[in-house]
């Protein structure tokens, strides 16, 4: 395993450490609406299989070597810095959404807007650690298999996600989650004075 490939690794870990206080504390909270269709399903179990199975193969073993390609080493480098901000945007989502957090469309009993912290800047800062993440991946893994295979799963998943998300918290908070994306990029902050 080379440098690359423990920072991939360190940051998965640091992601199951962010979610298991949230994950424990989310079990006691009643839900009042719940969106999970076949398509997200089966798009989430891709992005496992392709974040996790074969990254996980391509690194204990030499299976998918006849797939392996090179990159200049500075490369990996702006993988780790990527996956680096990856991981501060999805700790510092988690943190400011509290009880609030769902690893699915969730809509809790006493559910509140969250539109501080990072959610002052982008309304799905989740996704915006994901996108620099499959990026990171493809610099990290240089394997055709375990690094740019996340996209597959990942393009759709998000378009998918987002429009379902979106129309989910129109519906529950109205014309305040519509002044909130006024003010807000989705994954990108706007630029001031861009409303």
């Amino acid at each position: 395993m080379n440098i690359f490939e423990v920072f991939y690794w360190t940051a998965i870990l640091l992601e199951i450490a962010i979610r298991i206080p949230l994950q424990k504390a989310r079990k006691k909270i009643p839900r009042s609406e719940q969106h999970i269709s076949r398509a997200e399903t089966f798009l989430l179990g891709g992005l496992f299989v392709t974040m996790v199975l074969i990254p996980l193969i391509y690194t204990a073993t030499r299976w998918l070597d006849f797939a392996n390609y090179d990159l200049a080493g500075w490369v990996g480098w702006l993988g780790v810095l990527l996956l680096i901000g990856s991981i501060v945007i999805f700790a510092r989502a988690h943190l400011d959404l509290k009880s609030n957090w769902s690893p699915s469309l969730e809509i809790y009993e006493k559910h509140t807007l969250i539109t501080d912290g990072i959610y002052k800047y982008i309304r799905h800062p989740m996704y915006a650690s994901q996108w620099l993440w499959v990026i990171a991946q493809i610099l990290l893994l240089h394997n055709w298999l375990a690094g740019p295979i996340d996209l597959i799963f990942f393009i759709p998943f998000y378009f998918l996600r987002v429009k379902t998300e979106e129309k989910m918290m129109i519906n529950q908070f109205g014309e305040g989650y519509l002044k909130y994306m006024k003010k807000t990029g989705g994954v990108i902050p706007r630029l001031p004075g861009n409303y």
